[in-house]
C-alpha cells in the first residue's frame, strides 16, 4: 500500500478514522475466518453451499 491507494477511499467522502475502522473491520473478519479454518470449525448449515 501507497498513500495513493487511498485517494479513491476519500473521493467518496472516507475520513481517516472511517479508513481506520474499515482496515480494523476487514483484519478481523481475515483473523476470525483463518482461525476457523486453522481450527477445522464446521460453517452453520446455512452458510453451506447447495
Amino acid at each position: 500500500m501507497s498513500p495513493d491507494d487511498l485517494i479513491p477511499l476519500k473521493e467518496v467522502g472516507l475520513d481517516d478514522a472511517a479508513i481506520l475502522d474499515l482496515a480494523q473491520v476487514t483484519s478481523y473478519f481475515n483473523y476470525i475466518n483463518r482461525m476457523a479454518d486453522g481450527l477445522g470449525v464446521d460453517l452453520e448449515p446455512f452458510m453451506r453451499r447447495p
